[in-house]
């Protein structure tokens, strides 16, 4: 499946009318307007290794992906349409809720944190991973712990939890920080490889990704007390629990199912593109645990 360039996304609503008496007959009902239009809209990220990216043949790949298709298939079933088009649509941090409440998105497929406060935006599948935020940084920059950022720039992805609690932490503590505000994870690392900044704050396994894109890998160390664990959920559009159940259900049978741990492995212990370095990112007694009991519930 092929990334699409959609021009004007931002302001691209698909609204259809109930399509079919097998869902709800409301305009809220996202399986009737897939049905209907034959069309699912996917929301994915370009450069969030290993879990939402686009590979050397513009395909969009990655551990969130992975899950994302067995929810597409699902849909196909449910719907009956095996002919069943995929459109993706990429998204950053600052878009992808608008998109997904204008209906431009079906099913946002990347590293959406589940937050009580974007409940009230949209609504969260069961989540799929728990990550830490920690400091990516040079192992020789002296940077242990976030005491050791004082007075020193930072970066971090714009409109996500660690950027809010980087701005928190730098004005609680007066650690006269600059702070840089990248666009998404490519922006980010170019601005700490170039020394712009001498760490980089965001969720522990997305910057174990981010590393295995530097120029030398091995230079780099993941360090700092964690300062919040974060839920990825697949967001949808409020008000349709039929949709939500669609999806829920089927994470949960691959979560509890044996595809589960080989799909983990692929994507965390063995080598991955572009540069086929593993992460060696062993899943967590945490991860264990909520995949034995699926849940949608936000960490703070």
């Amino acid at each position: 499946m092929k990334v699409l360039n959609w021009s004007a996304i931002a302001v691209l609503a698909v609204v259809t009318s109930a399509s079919s008496g097998a869902f709800a007959q409301d305009a809220t009902s996202t399986l009737a307007k897939i049905q209907q239009s034959g069309v699912i809209a996917i929301g994915h990220r370009e450069t969030s290794v290993p879990f939402s990216y686009v590979d050397s043949n513009n395909q969009v790949i990655g551990f969130s992906q992975d899950l994302c298709n067995k929810v597409i298939d699902a849909v196909k079933a449910k719907t009956k349409r095996a002919d069943l088009k995929v459109r993706f649509i990429p998204v950053t941090s600052q878009n992808r809720i608008p998109l997904v409440q204008n209906g431009t998105i079906d099913l946002e497929c990347g590293v959406t944190t589940n937050l009580a406060a974007r409940q009230n935006q949209v609504t969260f599948a069961d989540t799929f991973f728990v990550a830490t935020t920690r400091l990516l940084t040079r192992k020789d920059s002296g940077i242990k712990d976030f005491p050791d950022l004082a007075g020193k720039t930072v970066v971090t992805n714009q409109g996500t939890t660690s950027e809010r609690i980087l701005r928190k932490m730098n004005e609680d503590k007066k650690m006269n920080m600059q702070i840089i505000s990248a666009k998404d994870y490519g922006e980010g690392r170019l601005t700490l490889e170039s020394g712009r900044a001498v760490a980089y704050m965001m969720d522990d396994v997305l910057l174990a990704g981010t590393r295995t894109l530097t120029a030398k890998p091995s230079d780099w160390i993941i360090t700092g007390t964690p300062q919040s664990s974060e839920a990825y959920g697949f967001m949808m559009r409020r008000g349709d629990p039929e949709f939500k159940k669609l999806v829920d259900d089927t994470l949960a049978q691959v979560m509890k199912g044996p595809e589960l741990q080989p799909m983990y492995d692929k994507w965390f212990m063995k080598p991955v593109p572009p540069k086929n370095i593993s992460f060696d990112f062993p899943m967590t007694d945490t991860l264990k645990q909520l995949y034995a009991t699926p849940n949608d519930k936000a960490f703070e």
